[in-house]
């Protein structure tokens, strides 16, 4: 597998003190897909955005090619012979992965009838398995919903990876691993996810095609 950590780090240096979480966030994200076990994620305001931008990038192509494995491409073409040349060249292998914050007729439900700190917590009661992951975003690390999802997953014994900026806060005790970038400012800390969560995709993609 190519460095992707070390191409990581040549282009932002101060994610080095991040090195040893992205590794092992790698890990726990890769033990889940190989087991076919789904991610989940969930944040707010920019953070909803890049909870949004990992599941596009798992769930289709993100540089290499995912073609159907040969099993899937005989049952296509068994049940819909007509349709099987386009289906099985178009169609591309997924990691499963659900964004939590984009499910607005059922956030404004729960939110409207019960909590909206738990809008996140509810869908992890529905969706949520053993040994599922959750990445949980939160600038400050102390986001309500956020962190109330992560207590919800821990409880169904999911898995939990936090992506924050450096300061200390509430999500990090319920996590398995906290990805700290070190900045303070939340936009500074938002520009860092995304190269730290494109490398975590890019190494799950190079692991499983």
């Amino acid at each position: 597998m190519k460095d992707y950590i070390a191409d990581l780090i040549e282009r932002y240096p101060s994610l080095i003190v991040c090195k040893n979480q992205i590794k092992e966030s790698y890990d726990i994200l890769k033990t889940a897909a190989v087991n076919h076990n789904k991610l989940l994620t969930c944040g707010n305001g920019g953070s909803s955005s890049d909870s949004d931008h990992i599941v596009g990038e798992l769930m289709k192509s993100f540089v290499k090619e995912r073609p159907l494995n040969d099993e899937l491409k005989i049952a296509i073409s068994k049940i819909a012979p007509e349709h099987a040349d386009d289906l099985n060249k178009k169609l591309q292998e997924g990691v499963a992965a659900i964004n939590l914050s984009q499910h607005a007729a059922l956030n404004t439900a729960f939110s409207n009838d019960v909590d909206p700190s738990m809008i996140f917590a509810q869908q992890v009661i529905g969706y949520g398995k053993t040994d599922d992951v959750i990445i949980c975003i939160s600038s400050s690390g102390n986001s309500k919903n956020v962190v109330l999802a992560a207590i919800t997953a821990k409880a169904k014994n999911m898995k939990v990876i936090g992506l924050t900026g450096m300061k200390e806060g509430y999500l990090d005790k319920y996590c398995d691993v906290v990805i700290k970038v070190p900045e303070i400012e939340t936009y500074k800390i938002q520009e860092l996810h995304l190269p730290v969560y494109h490398t975590l995709c890019l190494m799950i993609e190079d692991a499983l095609w």
